[in-house]
């Protein structure tokens, strides 16, 4: 069994909560408030989760400065109260940062007896066959 630290535990609701508020913050036509206390949690709590100098180190690699420039700008743009682009630039930001983990997630989420088998549907199949693929070296 993994055993967390004080500091992981803090970061793990402090992401979760983030995600919430990101997600809530969608729902009610993209509340410019709710967005920026996401992003601010999420943040914070990746910072903890994974450390701060980890944390640096994974969004200012120099193949990831495109991604960390589209991610971060959204959040800078949803701060300043322009949420819908600045949504759209983090999520364009995020999908460049976290490619490389897709493939482990859409393997994983296979193996789950339900969502395997939702996966597994025609339509459905061959879209998270390309997401599943992992191209490049990350």
């Amino acid at each position: 069994m993994i055993s967390l630290s004080d500091s992981q535990k803090i970061g793990m609701g402090l992401t979760g909560f983030g995600v919430f508020f990101l997600f809530f913050g969608m729902i009610l036509f993209f509340d410019k408030a709710l967005l920026a206390i996401g992003n601010i949690l999420f943040v914070a709590g990746l910072s903890f989760v994974i450390g701060l100098e980890r944390t640096f180190k994974f969004f200012f690699q120099k193949h990831k400065m495109k991604a960390t420039g589209f991610f971060l700008g959204g959040i800078f743009i949803v701060l300043i109260g322009w949420p819908m682009v600045g949504m759209v630039l983090e999520i364009y930001g995020f999908f460049l940062l976290f490619r490389g983990f897709f493939p482990v997630a859409v393997g994983f989420i296979r193996r789950v007896p339900v969502l395997g088998y939702l996966l597994n549907l025609p339509g459905i199949s061959s879209f998270v066959d390309k997401v599943g693929e992992s191209n490049n070296m990350v």
